[in-house]
């Protein structure tokens, strides 16, 4: 045996320089957070099941971790509670960062895992690794409650350009102003060139431990779906489903997988929809999922604005096929992004020609990166034919939103990235009568 430890080791020693050579050509160029090691990096937690009992989260590594594990612990006063810790296996995924010639010509490896059977409105500590070695930090999250609470989300307008350059103190700034979040929804276009590594590191790397501990509801813009090659068809990002466990909507087309989407969160259900392709489809899912609804609260969103108050833009296709879903069944909030301006309005409730003064739905497109268009102030007044009244506007300015739902209020904050409010609205229903009124 230790004949044969040697020659391992005196093999090892002589090929060394041939691996090290090797790993330095495939990291050329790239900075020290964008290359892979036997540690964990780009962990984030996503929605996969019920909020209140389960929860899914990826991570990467280099390929020479073959097997991973996560681990799972009720939280305690002290360090207790990594005796009690629970094992899952992970699925591992190797992917090849060269599909993409704009990458490293690299091959890591993905692992996944689902936490299930948790307990509900419960506080967690979790940690993923090899199961030996090399471990994240325990990182902590809660569990939802089974039943209606107080909910609190952020939501992100595109992130897209510059992003752990410009990006980064939104989310930060966003997570000091409202610490207790439980979930944030990024509303597309989170990088710019959907296959480029270098981007998504970026975006893990401005988010941090935040990607980790809120759980994340990502939606797939028009950046995200791009060529991957010359006289390639456009397809999804190709880290996408890699690096997101999301629910799999099995009837739908496959090109939606991951994309399309529903998340029932203590009575409030959110509907992820993917705006860039096979919309019709969507319309049926859309309808389906929100005429057998009975959850207190309704929430969509995609990325393209349905009210478009940018130039040049128009997303005709949700106005005529999903704002009439949004009107019967009595959507609460529309959120959307795209159009890298700043836009709240709403819809009253029609009775026979007329509006009345009766809220239907809240409608906001926003940004939290630094690409900034101007506003088209005649094309906004164009949607009044439609029922549409904007309430506010602004433009050339970076924004984080925060939502917060408690009894019979939905509480809705826009901030600057200094932190500063800038617009608020809130909802006031009566679940038995499904009136709503809207107070600025």
């Amino acid at each position: 045996m230790r004949f044969k430890n040697a020659i391992f080791l005196l093999t090892a020693l002589l090929l060394q320089p041939i691996f090290s050579a090797f790993a330095h050509d495939s990291h050329k160029g790239l900075h020290h957070w964008e290359i892979p090691s036997q540690d964990p990096d780009r962990i984030i937690l996503t929605f996969h099941g019920d909020p209140a009992t389960s929860r899914a989260v990826n991570w990467r590594t280099d390929n020479s971790i073959t097997s991973a594990v996560a681990e799972i612990a009720e939280a305690t006063v002290n360090s207790k509670f990594q005796s009690s810790a629970v094992s899952f296996d992970a699925q591992t995924e190797p992917f090849d960062l060269g599909e993409h010639k704009g990458n490293a010509p690299l091959v890591v490896h993905n692992h996944s895992v689902i936490f299930k059977n948790l307990k509900p409105e419960t506080s967690y500590l979790y940690r993923v690794g090899d199961g030996r070695k090399y471990w994240s930090e325990w990182i902590q999250f809660k569990t939802a409650k089974s039943s209606y609470g107080k909910s609190q989300f952020v939501y992100f307008g595109d992130a897209q350009n510059d992003v752990l350059e410009h990006w980064s103190r939104v989310i930060r700034m966003a997570y000091k102003t409202a610490p207790d979040a439980s979930f944030a929804v990024h509303a597309g276009d989170l990088i710019n060139i959907a296959h480029r590594d270098h981007e998504w590191a970026q975006w893990f790397k401005a988010g941090g431990f935040l990607h980790s501990q809120w759980t994340a509801i990502p939606v797939a813009g028009n950046h995200e779906f791009m060529p991957p090659g010359k006289g390639i068809p456009r397809k999804l990002s190709i880290q996408w489903r890699p690096q997101f466990t999301l629910p799999v909507v099995d009837h739908l087309d496959a090109s939606l997988h991951e994309t399309v989407y529903t998340v029932d969160y203590q009575d409030i259900r959110i509907i992820v929809l993917n705006s860039n392709e096979k919309q019709e489809q969507q319309t049926k899912y859309l309808e389906s999922q929100l005429k057998n609804c009975s959850a207190k609260w309704k929430i969509v969103t995609c990325h393209h604005s349905v009210f478009s108050p940018a130039k040049g833009r128009d997303f005709k296709f949700a106005r005529q096929n999903w704002k009439p879903l949004f009107d019967k069944y009595e959507v609460d909030l529309v959120l959307n992004g795209h159009d890298h301006t700043y836009a709240r309005g709403h819809v009253p409730t029609r009775t026979s020609e007329e509006d009345s003064n009766k809220l239907g739905t809240i409608y906001v497109t926003s940004v939290s990166g630094p690409k900034q268009y101007g506003l088209d102030k005649k094309q906004i007044e164009t949607y009044k034919s439609q029922g549409y009244r904007s309430d506010k506007t602004a433009e050339q300015t970076q924004f984080f939103q925060v939502i917060t739902i408690e009894d019979d209020t939905l509480s809705y904050v826009a901030y600057t990235v200094l932190g500063d409010e800038y617009d608020r609205a809130t909802i006031k229903k009566n679940f038995a009568s499904g009136e709503k009124s809207l107070i600025d």
